[in-house]
C-alpha cells in the first residue's frame, strides 16, 4: 500500500508538471504576428494643422486636415496670375508626403501638356504654397510619428460658359 501511494504521488507530480509549463514564443514569432495585425493603410492620428489641434477623434481630425489643405490649395489656384486663352477642363493630381517630422512636400503633379502651356506658373505656385504650409504634428501610428502619402485632385475649368 505504501508503494502504491508513493507511486501515485510520483505519477501525479510527473503528470501535473506539464500543466504548469508555458509555451515559449520567440521574439521573432511575436514580432511577425504583431506585424500581421497592423493596418498599414490607416493611421491612428492624422497630421495636424493649428486649426485642427482641438479635435481628438480620428474622423474629425481627418475632415479638418482635408478641409484645411483644400483651403490652402484653393487659395493657391485662385491667386495664380496666369490667364488661359483656351478652354481648359483638366484634373491635376497632386501627390504629396507628410514626413514623420510634420513637413509637407510635393512628390509630383500630373499636369496635362496643354495645362502646362496655358498656365506655365501654375505648378510652381502650387508647390510654393504647399511648401509654405505648416503642420504642428505629423501622423501617428501606435504612438510613433510616421510618413504619410496623400493624393489630392484639383479640377481646373476655364473659358467657355463655366
Amino acid at each position: 500500500m505504501k508503494h502504491l501511494i508513493l507511486y501515485f504521488i510520483i505519477a501525479f507530480t510527473t503528470v501535473s508538471c506539464q500543466f504548469f509549463e508555458t509555451e515559449k514564443i520567440s521574439s521573432e514569432t511575436f514580432y511577425d504576428e504583431e506585424l500581421k495585425t497592423i493596418d498599414w493603410n490607416n493611421v491612428d492620428q492624422y497630421p495636424i494643422f493649428e486649426p485642427c489641434s482641438s479635435f481628438l477623434d480620428k474622423a474629425s481630425q481627418k475632415k479638418c486636415f482635408e478641409n484645411t489643405l483644400t483651403t490652402y490649395l484653393f487659395e493657391a489656384v485662385n491667386n495664380n496670375r496666369d490667364k488661359s486663352l483656351k478652354e481648359l477642363n483638366d484634373t491635376v493630381y497632386v501627390r504629396f508626403l507628410v514626413s514623420e517630422k510634420g513637413q509637407l512636400s510635393v512628390k509630383n503633379m500630373d499636369l496635362d501638356s496643354l495645362t502646362k502651356a496655358e498656365l506655365p506658373n501654375f505648378e510652381q505656385n502650387l508647390r510654393n504654397k504647399i511648401d509654405a504650409i505648416k503642420l504642428i504634428a505629423p501622423a501617428y501610428k501606435r504612438g510613433i510619428p510616421v510618413k504619410t502619402h496623400f493624393t489630392l485632385p484639383i479640377v481646373l475649368q476655364t473659358g467657355g460658359d463655366l
